[in-house]
């Protein structure tokens, strides 16, 4: 019996004091952005202090990355229970001339009512993503174009401070476990 306990698997344990993400703790870079929501308010992440933050970089016509980051932003907000009240996730279109207000309101709504689409002119758009060491860029395709664009996730503690760096290759339970000790002060 005793051999068999010990053999529990991490996921059903009680979450351990590190992170699955990548600490990046006082990095140089992202630490505010300045942007308007769908209402046309100026929005920065002072705004969002008391809650953990969950930002992403994307554009709405993306067809699978930034579908799957928002729908595994939903996932981990779901398995912290109570505490995802206290979650924030915030996308930032790499694409203002497409992604109109109302575009980014619908989609970011469409996964969850809480969610925030972030917008920018140009001009400002390159600098948030410059300052956050977003990659994107046009590529053409055909009479249109789509965007390549870096996939990492941003996490901040209650504080406002960058902590993680959450990469697209980990799932919604690896998400839920870092916000879960961001929330709870780690």
């Amino acid at each position: 019996m005793l051999l068999v306990s010990g053999c529990q698997r991490a996921d059903d344990a009680a979450p351990s004091a590190s992170f699955r993400g990548m600490d990046i703790t006082g990095a140089s870079y992202g630490r505010d952005l300045r942007l308007r929501d769908p209402d046309g308010r100026e929005r920065t992440l002072a705004d969002f202090r008391g809650k953990a933050v969950l930002l992403y970089f994307g554009f709405t016509q993306c067809p699978d990355v930034c579908p799957t980051a928002l729908s595994r932003a939903v996932e981990a907000r779901r398995l912290l229970g109570p505490e995802g009240e206290r979650l924030q996730v915030i996308f930032v279109t790499l694409d203002p001339e497409r992604d109109a207000a109302t575009v980014l309101r619908d989609y970011t709504a469409a996964f969850d009512p809480t969610f925030l689409g972030l917008s920018g002119d140009p001009q400002a758009t390159r600098g948030t993503a410059d300052d956050f060491k977003v990659y994107y860029r046009k590529v053409p395709t055909g009479g249109s174009y789509t965007m390549d664009h870096s996939t990492l996730s941003y996490a901040f503690d209650p504080q406002g401070r960058l902590r993680l760096a959450l990469r697209h290759e980990q799932n919604a339970l690896d998400y839920a476990h870092d916000l879960r000790l961001l929330l709870q002060g780690r």
